[in-house]
């Protein structure tokens, strides 16, 4: 999927919006650390910025591991 923003604004909204930390997805994930772990390592779900102390995430893609997780559960 290829994003364009018709200025620095619009991004930043963007940002604001729909790129979140570790703690908010598992706070969506209603999962543990460990658990999301797993996830990434199994490529359930990518990472779009590791740093040294925190990970960064489209919220759309937490939110699509979390209906699957869901799904599974059923």
């Amino acid at each position: 999927m290829m994003y364009q923003f018709e200025s620095k604004q619009a991004l930043v909204e963007f940002l604001a919006s729909e790129v979140i930390d570790t703690s908010e997805a598992l706070e969506i994930l209603e999962c543990k650390r460990q658990n999301l772990s797993y996830h990434v390592a199994r490529g359930n779900i990518s990472p779009i910025k590791a740093l040294k102390k925190e990970t960064l995430y489209l919220k759309s893609d937490v939110l699509k591991l979390h209906e699957t997780m869901q799904k599974r559960k059923l």
